[in-house]
């Protein structure tokens, strides 16, 4: 029961974001629709196991959504001449079911006009974040909140007031003048979510495989409608490296395990070929960005089968490429990583050095510096400085790390 489930869980999440567009397109009310939606997807969350599937999953969803969106609009007086716009509008067999084998949803896929809605930038990124999860991934609003740890009550708030930002805003991709700067913003926000995925920055746990594995198929769905853009190839194969090392990251009580002490074996090998692949194909369309580069790197670490046997050189040639081209802290702060395990501790952090205006207080380069300390043979410098992290971190995983770290190096 459990699998199938799992099995209605992704098909859902596969054709949300077809029938949001379907009934934006259709009767526009992006807030309506998506509400409509999201009932719809519950309605089969709670049938489909137990029923099994409808012939046409799709247009089984579309009517369903369809209904009660008009619904919606009929209990709304002040919306009257708009319901009758659209009921108009549809067509005489809009809340029958197509028969099998006949697809009446729109041939076009709606995903990255969604997702452009989603991330317009008159949104905070944490608007942006909720709405994609839960307009384009498909997620409840209590998926969503268990996922950032914040009250379900607080994530409907942000998600309602996303909605209403964007209320009229045109259902179309973006214009050649706007294009490129609007799909960067998607996928900052698809990372934004793999990252938090990956290294939860709050809580208990260190890795919520749920979120990862959200960025990565939607991700994937961007890449299938955009096959020649460097940066969203890019951006997949980083996801794909990045998440392929996860099974080894923790041990059996959850504690965090750094990269240079896992078990290789436990990597997934077969992301690991479809990342390194994709890698080549990324650095082949068109001069490398931020996400082709950082791909790059992944892929150096993944194919090493020990961490001795790591190609550190290229690394750091590869992260000074990355920081001309797309400086940021915490770029800088990988290639000073770098740096120290080509040129030796000290050299590091002379590196560090340099990087305390734009980090100052931020728990990552305290526990750089703490590792680059401890490996000069500086114990007491380096156990003040795994402490400092601890307290600045809110991922109680990481937090403990530091602690046991320092706790070693107690005289």
């Amino acid at each position: 029961m459990r699998r199938r489930t799992t099995e209605v869980e992704d098909l859902l999440r596969l054709h949300a974001p077809q029938v949001l567009g379907a009934l934006v397109r259709r009767y526009g009310h992006f807030g309506a629709a998506e509400d409509a939606v999201q009932e719809a997807l519950l309605a089969a969350a709670r049938q489909w196991p137990d029923e099994g599937l409808p012939e046409n999953p799709r247009g089984w969803l579309i009517k369903v959504a369809s209904r009660r969106l008009m619904d919606q609009l009929r209990a709304d007086e002040a919306r009257r001449r708009r319901e009758e716009d659209a009921a108009r509008l549809a067509p005489r067999d809009a809340f029958t079911a197509p028969p099998p084998g006949e697809n009446r949803a729109p041939a076009d896929d709606d995903t990255l006009t969604l997702l452009f809605l989603c991330c317009r930038p008159e949104l905070t990124a944490a608007a942006q974040v909720a709405l994609t999860l839960r307009a384009v991934g498909g997620l409840t609003t209590a998926e969503i909140a268990r996922a950032h740890l914040v009250p379900e009550a607080t994530m409907a708030q942000r998600i309602s007031r996303a909605k209403a930002k964007i209320k009229g805003a045109p259902f179309r991709q973006p214009g050649p003048g706007d294009r490129d700067a609007r799909l960067a913003v998607v996928l900052q926000v698809l990372y934004l979510i793999f990252n938090e995925g990956y290294t939860a920055t709050s809580g208990a746990a260190l890795h919520r495989a749920d979120l990862a594995r959200e960025a990565i198929r939607l991700t994937r769905s961007v890449r299938r409608l955009l096959p020649r853009e460097g940066p969203v190839t890019g951006l997949l194969a980083l996801m794909l490296l990045t998440e392929a090392r996860s099974a080894a990251r923790t041990g059996p009580h959850g504690e965090l395990i750094p990269l240079d002490e896992q078990d290789r074996a436990l990597w997934d090998r077969q992301a690991i070929d479809e990342g390194t692949a994709l890698v080549e194909e990324a650095l082949s369309q068109g001069p490398p960005g931020a996400y082709q580069l950082q791909a790059a790197i992944a892929a150096l670490h993944d194919e090493a089968d020990a961490p001795d046997s790591t190609d550190w050189p290229q690394i750091l040639a590869l992260y000074d490429v990355l920081v001309r081209r797309a400086p940021e802290p915490m770029a800088e702060l990988g290639r000073a990583v770098a740096h120290a395990m080509v040129h030796g501790p000290r050299a590091g952090l002379r590196e560090l050095a340099a990087l305390e205006d734009g980090l100052k207080g931020h728990y990552r380069l305290e526990a750089v510096r703490a590792h680059l300390l401890e490996r000069a043979g500086d114990t007491d410098l380096a156990r003040a400085a795994y402490q400092l992290a601890a307290q600045g971190t809110l991922s109680r995983p990481e937090a403990h790390y530091l602690r046991t770290r320092a706790a070693r190096l107690a005289p």
